[in-house]
């Protein structure tokens, strides 16, 4: 349902971990050449994947699917809580396997004396799927405690 506050708060973590998957996470320069890392591989300027990064695109895919996936879930309340901590554990992977990746990447293409990198707007985004998917978690919980005060009472 839609209209409950952790649905919302679902669709924008989904929005925000989609996004890391379009965003570019990080670029390298070698002094030549130019690369980005995305979500599924570090890309040279003209387009070519350089090198496959296919682990931590399928750990992202999946933390931007789940959110939807717990949406419809609204009649199993206890459900859609444990699936709100299985997010928190993949954008928590994700945040680490993007860490890596960076590192690697850097180590691997701007190690040169000429290089030089930058993070992107995509690296950021784990941090507000997190928030929003900790508020729907709290919203959920508090929804299940609610219910349960009410089927107490009759």
């Amino acid at each position: 349902m839609i209209q409950r506050i952790q649905s919302l708060y679902l669709l924008l973590a989904a929005v925000c971990a989609g996004a890391m998957l379009l965003l570019p996470l990080a670029a390298y320069t070698d002094g030549m050449n130019e690369y980005t890392l995305r979500a599924f591989m570090l890309s040279e300027s003209g387009g070519e994947a350089s090198q496959p990064t296919v682990y931590m695109g399928i750990l992202l895919s999946l933390s931007a699917l789940l959110p939807f996936v717990t949406i419809f879930l609204f009649k199993r309340r206890m459900l859609q809580v444990r699936l709100c901590v299985v997010e928190l554990v993949l954008l928590a992977g994700g945040i680490i396997m993007m860490a890596v990746y960076c590192y690697l990447c850097y180590r691997a293409v701007s190690g040169m004396p000429f290089g030089a990198a930058s993070l992107k707007a995509g690296v950021i985004l784990p941090l507000p799927a997190i928030v929003f998917t900790v508020l729907a978690l709290r919203a959920t919980f508090r929804d299940e405690v609610l219910v349960r005060s009410l089927d107490r009472i009759r």
